[in-house]
């Protein structure tokens, strides 16, 4: 389930360097439909995944706990589970906060009501904390994975 997020992420993360990029091509105003629908799909994605993260961590953290009470095993395996959230959760906050920024703040450019240097800068800044951001998911999840793997390990024992 991890893996399948974090590919979510990545898809959604080349969705927005691609709405930048059709962005960067509007020259009609016809042209900024495309922009516009590129740039929502993929920051729709982001969001779900960054979302989804969250939870699926919450719900192997709470399946983790229960195990561990269950069984009798070491508290230290729970508090894992805790570090894998706070490592996690300011990135993907952040990045979901700045992606939302970016597509709000387009319609303000678009309109002229912003000015179009604060979208474009925002978009640089959004996607490389979204890069990094995957990057921090990819090791979170690994490690859970491998969390998981060593308690059913411990308990099929």
């Amino acid at each position: 389930m991890g893996r399948a997020l974090l590919i979510v992420g990545w898809l959604a993360t080349l969705g927005f360097g691609a709405a930048g990029v059709v962005g960067y091509r509007v020259a009609a105003p016809k042209e900024v439909g495309t922009h516009l629908l590129v740039a929502l799909v993929a920051s729709l994605l982001l969001l779900f995944s960054h979302s989804w993260i969250m939870f699926y961590l919450i719900g192997t953290g709470k399946a983790i706990k229960m195990t561990v009470a269950e069984y009798g095993l070491e508290d230290g395996l729970i508090q894992r589970t805790k570090e894998f959230k706070s490592r996690s959760y300011p990135w993907l906050t952040l990045a979901t906060v700045l992606a939302m920024a970016t597509f709000i703040l387009g319609g303000g450019a678009a309109t002229r009501t912003v000015p179009g240097w604060v979208h474009h800068s925002l978009f640089y800044v959004t996607l490389l904390v979204q890069v990094w951001t995957l990057r921090v998911e990819q090791q979170v999840l690994l490690a859970n994975e491998h969390l998981i793997t060593d308690i059913d390990r411990r308990v099929g024992a």
